[in-house]
């Protein structure tokens, strides 16, 4: 057969495998509508939709849908890997010393040997197909520890192959892992029964690019109190900051610490019967508070601050000594002056820093606040003490009113009415939209918000994966544990049935634990890629800022050194010019002369 007709007939097997698959995961999403499986491969469609606006020139890779290329990957590599033509052969192991390395303890052993044995060479990459066999031959051999060596200095690795070591150990570089790395260190580990591993490695996808002790994370998205969507990220260094939502125009503070001291008290409320039927009715929303709660929380510069807030339950939303973000209502000292008035761009009805919300940076779960109520909460204007003698006032100025004109009660209270009226529209409908942020500033803002709300979206995708993948790994275990049980039982002919249903589900766990994976790794791309965008717009530009205002001060320094120099040589210019212009001036004596 001539080269051309056999390229063209793996093409048609590459394409006849990719259409046939897809088919027939269309088919087992249609029957089988409720699985983990077919919800998962679903949801993975929405991907794009998501990240539309992301869809640009300078991040193309946002747009494609990243189920479409696992499947073709997933059919090349069917085609690739028959028996016949399409085994990959390493450039660098042969079967000898591939038996050689998996005996090795460590990743650098590992390098000492391909360095020994390739000499002639004089270094290189080892590349990511060379490395998932050596793994695959540490794990067959039993040797766990030296796959997960040689998987943290692929990790660690961001060289680019470049030779400029003396040593021989020193040019040869680890490749980078790649999500076939990780599905093949996960499914080994699983099946060896090292199930905390596994889940390592599941974390270690979730947070893709990053490398093994990491001290710089990306930080935690905070979501606006109001609207619920992302709108800042605090980071570890950061304490207190104002924040501004492009949807609802209003500014936040955010006070991000450590909890020093949590105390709380459950507290129980009456509730009138009116009250209770409306909101049975639905016709008027009541937060009833069964908790109150007073933290200190001490921001990374020292700082603490104490807030005092109310739950609808008796959970603490934190516990001592984990890091939280409150965010409360903008302070007095935020305005804007237009004209004469003084414009607060805080939200209606709330104190000013008043805690609205609280973000745990462990859990991430953020709980809505309500306002707690005061502590001398018994004096109330319904009491008599009090009641009376307001009644006994109103009756008095009636009274009064009614001798001078027995009108004017009347348009005492019309005037009442009307100013109340007036008041309570100015302040419900007016002044809430005049306080909102102009629409040009937040505009700004908007677009990193967007991405911060899509990252925000991917690693809720991210944590569901997460979750399924970590009870598919505990189960894959439990079926190869079940399997080895089977085994160790004998060739009983009883049992023949049972270990091929055992392999049956366990094949079945390992391609659907296969399929997470990669879905898993093309969501921390991505989450990747928007981290990216919004430290770009936020760090680099400060960075840059700080770099220009040095530079900046610099020059002014080195001009203010030059003008010094030039003074200073004008002045001894100026010295040395009168110096010899009073010794032109002398007269010469006349024996000197002689």
């Amino acid at each position: 057969m001539a080269v051309g007709d056999s390229v063209d007939s793996l093409s048609f097997l590459a394409a006849a495998a990719r259409v046939y698959k897809h088919l027939f995961l269309k088919m087992k999403r249609t029957t089988k509508k409720t699985t983990k499986t077919t919800r998962t491969t679903k949801s993975s469609h929405l991907l794009p939709s998501c990240l539309k606006p992301l869809c640009g020139s300078r991040t193309p890779s946002f747009c494609p849908s990243p189920i479409s290329k696992n499947l073709f990957a997933a059919a090349t590599n069917q085609v690739s890997s028959s028996p016949e033509e399409g085994k990959l052969e390493s450039e660098i192991l042969d079967d000898e010393l591939l038996v050689r390395v998996s005996a090795a303890k460590d990743a650098a052993e590992v390098l000492s040997s391909i360095a020994a044995e390739r000499c002639s060479s004089g270094g290189g990459v080892v590349s990511p197909s060379d490395c998932r066999l050596i793994i695959t031959a540490a794990l067959d051999r039993g040797n766990a520890e030296l796959a997960l060596s040689v998987f943290s200095a692929m990790r660690s690795s961001f060289d680019s192959g470049r030779v400029d070591g003396s040593m021989s150990v020193e040019r040869w570089k680890w490749s980078r892992p790649d999500v076939h790395t990780y599905i093949l260190l996960v499914k080994g580990l699983a099946a060896s029964l090292k199930v905390s591993d596994a889940l390592r490695m599941i974390d270690c996808v979730c947070r893709v690019g990053v490398s093994p002790g990491e001290e710089v994370p990306f930080g935690k998205v905070v979501r606006c109190p109001c609207c619920m969507v992302a709108v800042a990220v605090a980071q570890p260094q950061q304490g207190i900051q104002l924040v501004s939502c492009s949807k609802c125009r209003y500014q936040y503070e955010l006070v991000s610490g450590n909890i020093l001291s949590i105390e709380s008290e459950e507290i129980s409320m009456d509730v009138p019967a009116w009250k209770r039927g409306l909101q049975f009715l639905q016709i008027m929303k009541l937060n009833i508070p069964a908790a109150v709660h007073s933290i200190v929380v001490e921001t990374p510069s020292g700082m603490a601050r104490t807030h005092r807030f109310a739950t609808e339950t008796v959970d603490l939303p934190a516990q001592e000594g984990e890091r939280v973000t409150v965010s409360v209502a903008a302070p007095l000292t935020v305005y804007r002056q237009v004209g004469p008035l003084k414009l607060s761009p805080r939200i209606p009805d709330f104190y000013p820093g008043e805690p609205m919300c609280l973000t745990n940076h462990r859990d991430g779960r953020e709980s809505r606040l309500l306002r707690a109520p005061p502590k001398d909460a018994a004096k109330s204007m319904l009491i008599p003490s009090t009641l009376i003698p307001i009644l006994a006032v109103c009756a008095t100025g009636d009274a009064a009113s009614g001798l001078i004109d027995p009108g004017l009660p009347q348009l005492i209270a019309v005037a009442v009415v009307s100013s109340l009226a007036v008041g309570v529209t100015f302040n419900r409908l007016v002044l809430p939209q005049l306080n909102k942020l102009p629409q040009r500033t937040v505009d700004i803002t908007s677009i990193r918000q967007q991405l911060l709300s899509q990252y925000d979206v991917l690693q809720s995708r991210i944590k569901e994966l997460k979750r399924a993948a970590e009870n598919e790994v505990w189960m894959l275990a439990r079926m190869c544990q079940l399997e080895n049980k089977i085994y160790a039982v004998g060739e009983e002919p009883s049992y023949r049935s049972r270990r091929n249903r055992v392999k049956r589900v366990r094949e079945g766990l390992e391609s659907s634990l296969k399929n997470r994976i990669e879905l898993i790794e093309s969501y921390a791309r991505i989450s990747s890629m928007i981290e990216i965008e919004v430290e770009l717009d936020l760090d680099v530009i400060a960075a840059e800022a700080v770099t220009n205002t040095e530079n900046i001060a610099e020059q002014i320094e080195q001009i203010m050194e030059i003008e010094n120099l030039e003074e200073k040589w004008r002045l001894q210019v100026e010295a040395n010019d009168e110096a010899e212009r009073l010794l032109s001036s002398e007269p010469v004596p006349a024996d000197q002369a002689f």
